[in-house]
C-alpha cells in the first residue's frame, strides 16, 4: 500500500504534541511518534511535531520530513507533560490550525476538552494505563485518570496501541478504539566491536535489557537474579538512562560501581542499541508493567534470543510459554537466567522471530491506516469507513496481525460527550 494511498490535492496537516520530541531521546513514546512522523511525511501528510525544549537540541527544526517545534517546557515530572500540553494545544488552536491534532498519552490528553472548545479535530493515541507505574504519586495517578477520561471522552478518534488496552478501554468506557500497534525498524546495524569493548562485553556472553531506569521497568529484579545465577564468563549490560534522577535511578547504577560484571551504558541511539541487540546472549524484559512492549520487539527483530515477564502485554510476544517468568521474582528470573544464557538459539528460531515481528509491526502499513484515521476525523466520517481493506492477512492468531489489530470495528456506545467525528 505505503505510497500508493490515494493521495488529496492537498496535504493533510497534522500537528503532534504529548511526546518529549526527537531525534536521540529515549522513550517509548518518543520512539514511536518519531518512526510514525516520517513515515506519515512520505505520504500526503505535513506533520509538525512540538516538542520540548529541554530534551531536544532546538536547532534541529526538521527531521525526516517533520517539522519540530520546541516549546517551553519545565523537566519536573509531576508538571512538565502537562505544561507543555497546555501551552502546544493553545499554540495548535490560535496559531497552527492543524486539519488534525494528535495527542499521545492519557496525561496530555487532559486538554482534549480544551482542544475541541478551540475548534480542533482531536486524535488520542493511548500508550498505556500510565496510572498503574510505580513512580507516580496520588496526584499524578489522579491526573492521569482524569486525563483518560478527558481524552477518551472528548476526542473524534482513540488509538490504541495493542488489542489489550483497546479492550480495557472499551471495558471501562464503553468506547471501541482504532487498535493500531508500535512498529519496528528493520535491517541490522554491522557488528561494532569498538562499541562492545568500550562497555567490556564479549560477543554473545551478555544479557541486555533496556529502558529507562523507573522502577516499573524492574531493573534491580533483575539485577539480584544476575547476581543470584553466578554465570560464570557472563554480563549484565542495561541500557537506559533516568529521565528524573531519583533514590531508585541513583541506587541502581550504585550497583555497577560495586561489581564490573553489572554495567548500566547510559542512553544509546537507535544504532548502538541494534548493535547490543543483534550481539547479546540474551534479551531480558523484566517489567512490572507494559502498554506494548517496543524494547522486547526490537530485539526479537534483531533475532535476539529473549525472556520476559508474564504479563498481558508480553505475551503478544508470542514467545515459547517457559520464556516467561512472574515480575518482581529474582529466584525464578535467576532459574530463567542458567537455562537460557546456557542454551543454543537455533538460526532456524532465529530466523522464524524475525520473520513473525516483520510482519506484525511494519511500520508503512502502521502509518497507512493512521493516515486513514485522519483523513476520517478530518472530512468527519468515521475511521472504520476506510480500513476495510488491508493488505495484511488476518490469520486468526492470538496476537493478531497487522490487519486484525488494524481494524476498526463499530465503535459501540460512546461516553456521553464525545460525538464521534462531529465537531463541538
Amino acid at each position: 500500500m505505503g505510497a500508493q494511498l490515494i493521495r488529496q490535492k492537498k496535504p493533510l496537516r497534522v500537528c503532534m504534541v504529548g511526546t518529549r520530541g526527537f531525534p536521540n531521546v529515549q522513550g517509548g513514546v518518543e520512539k514511536h511518534c518519531e518512526r510514525l512522523s516520517v513515515h506519515l511525511a512520505r505520504r500526503n501528510c505535513a506533520v509538525t511535531v512540538l516538542t520540548r525544549k529541554p530534551y531536544v537540541d532546538t536547532f534541529i527544526t526538521s527531521y525526516g520530513g517533520v517539522r519540530l517545534v520546541p516549546l517551553p517546557a519545565v523537566r519536573q515530572k509531576n508538571v512538565e507533560a502537562l505544561l507543555h500540553t497546555f501551552i502546544g494545544v493553545l499554540v495548535a488552536g490560535i496559531r497552527m490550525r492543524p486539519d488534525v491534532l494528535h495527542i499521545h498519552g492519557i496525561g496530555p490528553s487532559l486538554f482534549a476538552p480544551l482542544a475541541r472548545a478551540l475548534g480542533l479535530k482531536v486524535v488520542l493515541t493511548s500508550h498505556g494505563s500510565n496510572y498503574h507505574h510505580l513512580k507516580w504519586g496520588l496526584f499524578g495517578k489522579l491526573a492521569l485518570r482524569a486525563g483518560e477520561l478527558m481524552g477518551v471522552s472528548f476526542a473524534h478518534e482513540v488509538i490504541a496501541v495493542s488489542k489489550i488496552i483497546g479492550e480495557q478501554i472499551q471495558q471501562k468506557y464503553g468506547r471501541r478504539p482504532v487498535v493500531i500497534p508500535n512498529g519496528v525498524d528493520f535491517g541490522s546495524c554491522p557488528g561494532c566491536d569498538s562499541l562492545l569493548q568500550r562497555f567490556g562485553l564479549a560477543d554473545a556472553k551478555f544479557i541486555l535489557s533496556v529502558g529507562r531506569l523507573v522502577p516499573e521497568k524492574g531493573f534491580d529484579i533483575l539485577v539480584q537474579s544476575f547476581l543470584k545465577s553466578k554465570l560464570t564468563g557472563w554480563k549484565l549490560a542495561i541500557a537506559g538512562a533516568a529521565d528524573h534522577e531519583d533514590r531508585y535511578s541513583a541506587a541502581l547504577k550504585k550497583t555497577g560501581t560495586m561489581d564490573s560484571n553489572v554495567v548500566f551504558t547510559g542512553y544509546l541511539d537507535e544504532p548502538s542499541l541494534r548493535v547490543l541487540y543483534g550481539r547479546c546472549g540474551l534479551f531480558v524484559l523484566p517489567s512490572y508493567y507494559e502498554g506494548m512492549p517496543i524494547a522486547l520487539l526490537e530485539a526479537m527483530a534483531e533475532g535476539a534470543s529473549c525472556i520476559a515477564s508474564d504479563l498481558r502485554a508480553n505475551r503478544l510476544a508470542e514467545l515459547e510459554e517457559s520464556r516467561y517468568f512472574p515480575p518482581g521474582n529474582p529466584d525464578e528470573l535467576a532459574k530463567k537466567l542458567k537455562i537460557y544464557c546456557g542454551k543454543r538459539w537455533e538460526e532456524s528460531e532465529k530466523k522464524l522471530q524475525q520473520a513473525r515481528i516483520r510482519e506484525l509491526h511494519d511500520w508503512s502499513a502502521i502509518a497507512d491506516k493512521t493516515y486513514q484515521t485522519y483523513q476520517g476525523v478530518a472530512m468527519g466520517t468515521l475511521s472504520r469507513r476506510l480500513s476495510e481493506s488491508s493488505s495484511v492477512a488476518d490469520r486468526g492468531r492470538s496476537f493478531s496481525t497487522a490487519s486484525n489489530l488494524l481494524t476498526h470495528s463499530d465503535p459501540g456506545p460512546r461516553v456521553q460527550g464525545c460525538n464521534g467525528a462531529s465537531g463541538l
